[in-house]
């Protein structure tokens, strides 16, 4: 095991480019996931601040608010928030290990000048599932997101309900052809 590049050119460049572009996007949903997910516990700690002290100056608030957290640290500080009694934290605790594994192996296919179309479609099936996992936490903060940004409009049910499925179009949609398809209600936020 020497460079991670090779003289050799690879045995499927373009299936490897496409499976790259899916990687690519899914490591972008990873991280807006992660970044929304400490924004909501942000919120979430600003407001219990300023109910455990009404008098408190916004700077004040903002400096009592605990340090970001890595991802599962804020998900356990959100779950013993009161805000996390509301919310379906195994889905979002499904989505933070999707989150991990795609930051962590997404790319993760050996060699690339010796990798075989059956072993990136493998991986892609991985990816997929991953993917799903990360769109229905993601679903969840998200809408929470929403109603923060946006208290006085009713969610967008229409976007919520068909989220999951945008994002493997937007993930795999050139790859979807070559993949096993999704059974039904798989990709639903429930």
């Amino acid at each position: 095991m020497s460079w991670s590049l090779s003289l050799l050119a690879p045995r499927e460049p373009e299936l490897l480019d496409a499976l790259f572009l899916s990687v690519g996007r899914a490591l972008h949903l990873a991280n807006a996931y992660e970044d929304k997910c400490q924004y909501v516990l942000r919120v979430g700690n600003l407001i219990t601040a300023h109910e455990a002290d009404p008098a408190m100056t916004l700077e004040e608030a903002i400096a009592s608010v605990p340090d970001d957290k890595l991802l599962g640290g804020t998900l356990r500080s959100m779950a013993a928030h009161a805000m996390g009694q509301t919310m379906d934290m195994e889905t979002l605790h499904k989505a933070r290990r999707a989150r991990n594994w795609i930051a962590h192996e997404g790319a993760s296919i050996g060699d690339i000048w010796s990798v075989t179309s059956d072993r990136i479609l493998q991986h892609a099936v991985k990816l997929r599932a991953a993917v799903t996992d990360l769109a229905l936490g993601d679903n969840i903060i998200s809408q929470w997101c929403h109603g923060l940004s946006e208290p006085h409009e009713l969610p967008p049910t229409n976007w919520i309900d068909g989220y999951p499925d945008a994002v493997d179009t937007w993930v795999f949609g050139h790859l979807r052809p070559l993949l096993p398809e999704q059974a039904p209600g798989l990709a639903r936020s429930g």
